[in-house]
């Protein structure tokens, strides 16, 4: 026998999490946001080696509340699938990640943004700011985390229907890395006949210190697209609202390079010399279109420098390493749940 169901605005929050600094600041801020607070918060420990527990970061005010679960280190996919199976019987579940911040009134927002779902609403976005600096351009690094503040469903702070997230399956843990599983979640939730919403609740991500080479390091989230288009077919950056980037671009100007040096291995100088003009105008345009919108110190231009020398390979080793490992995938098969016979059309905006 079971027992009462649970209340339609409880809310439990999940936040896998590596252990950084700025998951204290984000508990902190959770609890001391105005309004009520989550029935449960669950901390998923996805470190290969958790030596330092996860307690010591739970103000006194959510303790009683928190449990802590290991996500066996294999991404934030699966760790957010743990954390949903630990979440109790909330009907929403509101993944956050351990590096944003909610806002003062976070908790009085969600709730009216909760309050506010039709019953064919799956999921609910916050409004997530980026704060940049204002004495000067951002940089190449900070443009792009700038970027969260337009993507589309975006698990940084995403409340999801429990029924939902049970009738899709959850995450898909092929994605190993924090980027696209929320993309592919979401194009699976619309498939199955939910809707998603914009709220009104507002998140603050900030910009985390990066060293030189993260762009290079990026350039991984290729074989994650080639991922996307295996499973959601060739449209996919359509559907969710994702910018193409410069994938073409980049395999054009390491193409050239390639050429270059096989045209001079085999005793063709002017056609290498024509190969390497067109690699070193690619790779100039794009060290250039990175640096003009920059802040152009000495700093930031050697590290455009050095990068975009490097971007396009890396993107074009980890879009081939993803046309092999995706090879054999199969496109996502639709598992139909219509969820009310009125839905709402899909993006719909919560009330202001």
């Amino acid at each position: 026998m079971t027992g009462p169901a649970a209340p339609a605005g409880e809310y439990a929050v999940v936040v896998p999490t590596l252990g950084r600094p700025s998951l204290a600041a984000c508990l902190r801020a959770l609890a001391e946001s105005e309004g009520p607070h989550p029935t449960r918060v669950v901390l998923v420990d996805d470190r290969r080696d958790p030596a330092v527990p996860l307690t010591a970061s739970v103000p006194p005010a959510l303790r009683s509340r928190t449990v802590v679960v290991r996500g066996g280190a294999r991404g934030p996919a699966a760790a957010r699938n743990a954390g949903r199976l630990a979440a109790g019987d909330a009907p929403w579940i509101v993944f956050l990640d351990d590096d944003v911040v909610p806002g003062p009134t976070w908790a009085d927002d969600l709730a009216l943004d909760l309050a506010g779902a039709s019953s064919a609403t799956a999921g609910i976005t916050a409004r997530v700011e980026v704060p940049l600096p204002v004495d000067r351009a951002p940089t190449d690094w900070e443009r792009n985390v700038a970027g969260l503040a337009g993507a589309r469903w975006i698990t940084a702070d995403m409340a999801y229907r429990r029924k939902a997230l049970e009738a899709v399956g959850g995450f898909d843990e092929r994605f190993r890395r924090a980027f696209r599983e929320d993309a592919d979640l979401a194009l699976r939730v619309l498939d199955a006949g939910w809707t998603l919403a914009e709220g009104r609740r507002t998140t603050t991500h900030p910009v985390r210190p990066a060293d030189r080479w993260v762009s290079v390091r990026l350039q991984a989230g290729n074989a994650d697209d080639v991922l996307m288009t295996r499973l959601h077919g060739r449209d996919w950056w359509r559907r969710a609202e994702a910018p193409r980037g410069r994938l073409p671009l980049h395999l054009a100007v390491t193409s050239a390079g390639l050429a270059a040096a096989v045209c001079a291995l085999t005793g063709r100088p002017r056609a290498a010399t024509a190969c390497a003009a067109g690699w070193l105008a690619g790779t100039a345009e794009f060290a250039l279109a990175r640096i003009l919108p920059g802040p152009r110190t000495r700093d930031e231009i050697v590290t455009m420098v050095l990068t975009s020398a490097l971007v396009p390979p890396a993107a074009a080793w980890h879009w081939l390493r993803g046309q092999v490992r995706h090879r054999a995938t199969p496109a996502h098969r639709h598992r139909a749940l219509p969820p009310s016979p009125s839905a709402a059309p899909a993006g719909e905006r919560m009330p202001t």
